[in-house]
């Protein structure tokens, strides 16, 4: 009988497994959308994010929030500044979008109204590149947008993809309430399996052994 219930309660179990998962989305997801009221940390808290649900999720390390909020502290200042700097480019953007979408009643209209929008991936891909760039490598602020802007174009599929992606939750984000609790979460893991594919490949071998490393050295939690 000790024995079922302890394999019941294990850590190890398949249930209290999904049970843990669900709640590091949950909680992940909440504590990117709190720290991201403040509008100019939007930028360190996805950088957070998608650091984190990289580290815990994919290469199975543990303490995913103390991950998080290190993360979020570390590339603080620089997450802030490229914030600042995306913020009037995304102001523009929409302004455009919406006077766009005002002559949609005309044949021409509808043509620019979806040139507009095509045109449109490439500065929010750079975006989708640059945050998670922030929160994976010690970029310097300039080549972190430099670097960001060549992925966009290098891997423009992946760009397209990953775009969309973020558009279309940051529509469900905008319109309901109860997808905050899980959708930035996974949002970030779905970018993950592209963006994770990629950036090795302009790592040198030593850091890509010291990558590999990382992600296969489990971290073990504190004893006190």
């Amino acid at each position: 009988m000790k024995d079922r219930l302890q394999k019941v309660f294990s850590p190890d179990n398949l249930l209290w497994s999904i049970v843990s998962r669900g709640v590091d989305v949950v909680g992940l997801s909440l504590a990117w959308a709190f720290l991201s009221l403040g509008i100019v940390t939007f930028g360190p808290a996805t950088a957070a994010l998608y650091y984190t649900v990289v580290k815990c999720f994919r290469q199975k390390e543990k303490r995913t929030f103390r991950i998080f909020w290190d993360s979020f502290c570390g590339c603080l200042k620089k997450g802030v500044l490229a914030t600042l700097i995306c913020i009037p480019f995304a102001v523009a953007f929409a302004f455009g979008y919406s006077v766009m979408r005002a002559n949609w009643g005309s044949t021409m209209g509808q043509v620019m109204f979806v040139a507009y929008d095509i045109a449109l991936v490439i500065p929010i891909g750079i975006a989708c590149w640059l945050f998670p760039l922030l929160g994976r490598f010690d970029f310097k602020l300039k080549d972190a947008f430099k670097t960001a802007g060549q992925l966009a174009f290098r891997h423009l599929p992946s760009t397209v993809v990953v775009t969309l992606l973020t558009v279309e939750v940051a529509i469900a984000l905008a319109q309901y309430w109860w997808p905050v609790f899980f959708l930035p979460a996974v949002c970030e893991l779905l970018v993950s399996l592209f963006f994770e594919r990629i950036f090795p490949k302009y790592l040198s071998e030593e850091d890509q052994k010291l990558m590999k490393l990382t992600s296969e050295t489990p971290v073990e939690d504190d004893e006190e």
